[in-house]
């Protein structure tokens, strides 16, 4: 009797096992999370009014790209299109953005034309501070419904003298907190996510961030094109979770030390055929001497570093009458770099120098 019992439950078990494998099993599994400081109101209006102290009164330009005539970017089924999400994360991040005290800017606030070209324009007159054109990617195969990642792109290479080294800044720190709140990896060809627009077009760039005046990076939220991602981006309430990821992560550039960069004026001067200069970098994170770089007429000069005071001192031998632009980079021990510092010096045959911006 108790063999037989055991011979039973047996082959019980094995009735059981033989018959969970040949079934389907649904798992239902959330197709994204809240961010714990977003899910709840009362602490996503507390995360908003902490960063109000470095957004307030900042002067935020938003580009949603797209739409009007340009509708073509769509995913394989059709249900999505780019200018539509584009529009519903810019408008997202606005709220946020105007809530946390900053001034804000758009392109568009509707599905409408607006030319290429225009949407730079339209942020350098605004006296906007920083550019952000917001996007959705596509693969370069039309047949390739897998790709799918968060990135986001800065101007030129390294080693150009467009590039920018803020622009990488703004495009890390979108990068990281956008990436999180999706879930989405920053892709293959960069270990960070972040991408320089000659990937796209080889010494060229995009418009949007070539022919912009400010700092300024374009984010590729995600692949509209996926096909997970078409179960996501027409949906209002994680449109709003993309917008809090780039907020969140713009907030914390803005929050991070920078250097500040301040020419003595009274030390430009004319040697002979000399030029002489100096420069004092403030930052409470100390200065990261390696990375100062000094351009005149486009060109790298040497430079003196005195670390006691942050004094940088600079001799251009060999000028000549002519106006000339003059570029300043510098980053601190934490490795962000100055804002844009550009200035235009002018020398006479009489020895004469003025600076202009």
């Amino acid at each position: 009797m108790y063999k037989s019992r055991l011979i039973n439950l047996f082959f019980l078990v094995v009735f059981v096992i033989l018959t969970s494998c040949t079934q389907t099993i649904v798992v239902n599994v959330p197709l994204y999370e809240y961010p714990p400081d977003w899910k709840d109101s009362t602490v996503r209006a507390r995360t908003i009014s902490e960063y109000s102290s470095y957004l307030k009164g900042k002067k935020i330009f938003l580009d949603p790209g797209h739409g009007g005539e340009d509708r073509k970017n769509k995913s394989r089924s059709g249900k999505i299109v780019e200018a539509d999400v584009n529009l519903r994360v810019a408008l997202s991040l606005k709220k946020y953005l105007e809530q946390a005290g900053a001034v804000v800017f758009i392109t568009r606030e509707e599905d409408k034309t607006v030319p290429l070209g225009r949407r730079s324009e339209l942020a350098n007159e605004s006296g906007a501070e920083i550019f952000l054109s917001i996007h959705h990617n596509a693969p370069g195969k039309a047949e390739d419904d897998y790709s799918d990642y968060t990135s986001v792109y800065y101007h030129a290479n390294e080693q150009d003298y467009d590039y920018e080294p803020c622009n990488h800044d703004i495009a890390r720190y979108i990068e990281r907190d956008l990436s999180y709140v999706m879930h989405n990896p920053g892709g293959l060809g960069s270990f960070d996510g972040t991408y320089s627009d000659y990937n796209i077009y080889p010494g060229e760039g995009f418009s949007v961030l070539r022919r912009s005046n400010i700092p300024a990076v374009l984010v590729e939220c995600a692949f509209h094109t996926s096909r997970f991602e078409e179960f996501r981006l027409n949906d209002d309430q994680f449109n709003r979770i993309q917008a809090w990821g780039i907020f969140r992560g713009l907030a914390k550039y803005l929050r991070a030390d920078k250097p500040e960069i301040i020419l003595i004026s009274d030390s430009l001067k004319l040697s002979g055929r000399a030029l002489n200069f100096a420069f004092l970098l403030k930052d409470t994170s100390g200065i990261d001497s390696k990375s100062i770089g000094v351009y005149f007429n486009k060109t790298s000069q040497p430079a003196g570093y005195n670390g006691r005071n942050n004094l940088v001192s600079v001799r251009i031998d060999s000028v000549s009458a002519g106006s000339y632009p003059l570029k300043i980079t510098a980053a601190n021990k934490n490795g962000v770099y100055s804002l844009p510092f550009h200035k235009r010096i002018t020398l006479t045959d009489s020895l004469g120098v003025t600076l202009s911006d």
